[in-house]
């Protein structure tokens, strides 16, 4: 007589239940076993999807291209997150901080009024997140510059914004599509097109 093979349990992921009142910041840093690339939006974890070639590509070719030009006083950083308040620790693809607020190489996030530029590659689950969610709390955070960078066609485009004092919101400057020429946060010319 012969016995079938017992199939696997599925099991569930034991998800982290979030405290009364949601999770901190510093919760990111102590919580077990988080997916990478977790962020903390409102006191609720977020995790990331899996990233796409489109994603992948745009935030290096970003990154690459802001290092060229960068200023000795500055960094640039990716996939770091940054502190806004408790219930506030959002990962923005790339950011651009001053060089001084990088103390130690375990640091795993850096303070909202040491970031110069956030900069998010949309992806169509993080849509609403990308543009609305995260640059509202970036904008109220004191954060001067954001780059939002979307696929159109196979084509990085990016949107840049630069923070309204008075109103504490974005104003969009440009929508950049071939070549995106800037002197804030600092000098760059970067030619956008994608290789891979």
């Amino acid at each position: 007589m012969s016995v079938a093979p017992k199939k696997p349990e599925h099991t569930t992921p034991a998800w982290p239940m979030p405290p009364s009142g949601g999770y901190t910041a510093d919760d990111l840093d102590t919580l077990p076993d988080l997916p990478p690339h977790t962020e903390l939006i409102d006191g609720s974890l977020v995790f990331m999807t899996p990233q796409t070639i489109f994603h992948s590509v745009t935030i290096r070719m970003l990154e690459n291209s802001l290092l060229r030009t960068v200023p000795d006083d500055l960094a640039v950083l990716r996939e770091m997150t940054v502190v806004i308040s408790q219930q506030q620790r959002p990962e923005p693809d790339l950011i651009v901080v001053r060089r001084d607020a990088a103390t130690t190489l375990a640091q795993t996030s850096f303070q909202a009024e040491d970031v110069l530029l956030a900069v998010e590659v949309v992806l169509p689950e993080s849509l609403d997140r990308d543009r609305e969610t995260k640059p509202l709390k970036y904008a109220k955070a004191g954060i001067q510059h954001f780059w939002r960078v979307e696929n159109k066609r196979e084509q990085a485009v990016v949107h840049v914004f630069q923070l309204d004092e008075a109103t504490r919101n974005y104003m969009l400057t440009g929508i950049h599509t071939d070549r995106l020429k800037l002197s804030l946060p600092y000098e760059t010319d970067i030619d956008l097109t994608l290789t891979y």
